[in-house]
Formats: C-alpha cells, structure tokens, sequence
C-alpha cells in the first residue's frame, strides 16, 4: 500500500481534483489502488489551501459512484463466469469474489451503503451487486448516499484535522493511536446508521395511506 500510495501521491500534486476523481474511479473497477488514502492525502492539501476542497469532494464522489456503476454494468452484462475468469489480473481470486457475493446476497441494499468503508468491498461493490442482479435503481440510490457519506467522512474529515491539527495535537496522547484510527470507524457507522433510518423512515412514510 505504501509502494502504491507513493506512485499516485505526485499525480495528486501534479493534476489535483482529477486525479482522486481517476483513482477511485479505477479502485471502484477493482484495480487495487489507496483510493481512501488518496482522498485523505488530497483532504489535507485542501486544508493548505493547495487543493479546493468542494472540488475534491465532488470530483471523489462522482469517480467512486461513477466507477461502481460501471462496474455494476460490467457484472450484470458478463456475469461471474466472466468475472472470475480474469479476476486474477486483478488479484480477484474466486474465494475472495464469492465471499463478496456472499455478503450482498446476505444483506442486500444495506450493504451497498455501508461498502465504501471496507476493503475489498469497496473495491468490488458495483461488480457483485450485478452479478447478485440487484436492481439497479435501489444500488444507484444506496451507492450515492454510501459514496457521499465517505467522501464526507474522509474527504472532509482531513479537511476538518488539517485545518485544526495544532489543536487536535494537544488531545492526541490522550487518545493513542488506537483512539485516532477507531475514531473515523466510530463517526462513520454512526453516519451509516443514521442514513438507514432516515431511509426506513421516508419509505415508511410513503408506504402509509394519504
């Protein structure tokens, strides 16, 4: 990861916002690239005044929403057969694909949402949710709102740390290192729970009679 991480680091220099939007666009396809490293590297260079932070929001979210759909159609037209066979160019070895698939037939929609904060599922979000045949309406629904909970969680999350580490150093001994790498987990499922009651709900509501 350190390896792949350096070779992308000087493209986000060089090229900024389109860069993230090219590398979590290819990580979504399943190519194995440090998409969340990339976009907390090109949040703290938005706190530096380096990066604008709307545009690698936006250009993060559109590449991740853009490539799982792509990779949903690409799973639902070829199917697994297809899938499995030149996975392994990609490290996509069968165990691990059926383990994915696995987990979407389990959980459904909810999992599309949630994705984006694993491995391995992010990377292959879009690709099993096609070979599962989930609708694609209810995965575009999902997928943007996992996608832009992300973005916000890490994007603007080292935004947020960037712009105010001087203060955040003081509580760090504090907190140890298991304290600031649990912290995102904690504020992401937390964001992810919301996100599903708030999705219960509306449904529920336009369920009921008038």
């Amino acid at each position: 990861m350190e390896h792949l991480f350096s070779a992308v680091e000087p493209y986000i220099h060089e090229y900024g916002a389109v860069a993230i939007f090219v590398i979590l666009f290819l990580e979504s396809l399943g190519a194995p690239l440090p998409g969340e490293s990339a976009l907390i590297f090109a949040g703290v260079l938005a706190s530096r005044g380096e990066l604008s932070l709307s545009a690698v929001l936006f250009n993060a979210w559109v590449g991740a929403v853009l490539g799982d759909n792509v990779g949903y159609l690409i799973g639902r037209t070829f199917g697994r057969a297809v899938i499995l066979k030149h996975g392994s160019r990609i490290g996509l070895t069968p165990e691990r694909f059926n383990h994915v698939e696995a987990v979407f037939a389990r959980y459904g929609p909810a999992t599309v949402a949630a994705a984006r904060f694993v491995n391995i599922l992010r990377q292959l979000n879009g690709i099993a949710a096609g070979t599962t045949g989930m609708d694609w309406r209810r995965f575009l629904l999902f997928n943007a709102l996992g996608g832009a909970l992300w973005v916000a969680v890490w994007g603007a999350g080292a935004f947020y740390f960037g712009t105010h580490m001087s203060g955040i150093a003081t509580y760090i001994p504090r907190w140890g290192h298991v304290g600031i790498r649990v912290l995102p987990l904690v504020l992401a499922a937390i964001g992810t729970v919301v996100l599903l009651v708030w999705l219960w709900r509306s449904r529920k509501q336009q369920g009921s009679p008038q």
